[in-house]
């Protein structure tokens, strides 16, 4: 690395430091994302031919730690512990993340299929490397086509098993995880709403379009379009809000 300026030898080193990669894999990598750190973790994580193989007896190991000591899976408690150890709040919005990387099917479980194909599409084969990444995915939310992979994976992770939609209460708490990352004005309108007027659960469409809603119409409502393809829960939004003074919506 001696033809490298002293920046670029500190990004390599954190580089292989975090990803375990070659001196070669990195300078390469860090070199096609034009020494972007974070462009160059998404080419290295998304290509599975660069990345360093990871140990299948540690994923085995680290997979055992957290098993049910009665089911072939990863259960509650022993997401709690996997939390404990990535220092991690279990009610953190990384370990949605983690769960949309896992490609879990439902909330609070893991198979061993899912953890461990997970761990290896991250590169992961220990806990300091799985620690290591946890600000890797934080950075994740803030792309927003990840965001929305994110969002919409989110619907069929926290629904019950065998329902098509999401209980009302559980709803709420995912768009107020959710939109506490995107800042979103009118969660908490939209959640009062739901409360007072609603009372049941939420279709996979509705929660879908919520996020093109949150995105396309200003918070003052001034770009709503009446006639446009809302579903009808937040055209009733919209009436709600105005007759409530919650927004002055301009004509």
């Amino acid at each position: 690395m001696h033809k490298l300026n002293r920046m670029h030898k500190e990004k390599v080193q954190q580089f292989i430091a975090i990803t375990g990669a070659s001196e070669k894999v990195a300078l390469q990598t860090l070199k096609n994302s034009e020494w972007h750190l974070e462009g160059a973790f998404d080419i290295f994580y998304s290509q599975p031919q660069i990345r360093t193989a990871t140990d299948s007896r540690n994923l085995e190991e680290l997979y055992n730690r957290y098993k049910d000591p009665y089911a072939d899976m990863i259960m509650a408690d022993g997401i709690s512990l996997l939390c404990n150890d990535l220092q991690v709040d279990p009610a953190d919005i990384v370990m949605l993340v983690v769960s949309w990387h896992m490609k879990a099917a439902t909330m609070c479980e893991f198979s061993k299929q899912e953890f461990v194909s997970g761990l290896q599409s991250l590169g992961v084969d220990s806990m300091d490397k799985f620690r290591e990444r946890i600000q890797f995915m934080r950075n994740e939310l803030k792309d927003e086509q990840k965001f929305r992979e994110i969002y919409n994976f989110a619907f069929g992770w926290a629904k019950e098993k065998g329902q098509k939609s999401l209980a009302l209460d559980t709803a709420i708490g995912m768009w107020q995880l959710l939109f506490a990352e995107k800042q979103w004005p009118l969660v908490d309108h939209w959640c009062q709403f739901l409360q007072a007027r609603h009372n049941k659960a939420i279709s996979r469409d509705t929660w879908s379009q919520l996020l093109e809603f949150a995105r396309n119409v200003d918070p003052t409502l001034a770009n709503y379009d009446a006639e446009g393809a809302w579903p009808y829960l937040i055209d009733e939004f919209v009436e709600y809000s105005v007759e409530n003074a919650v927004i002055q919506k301009t004509s």
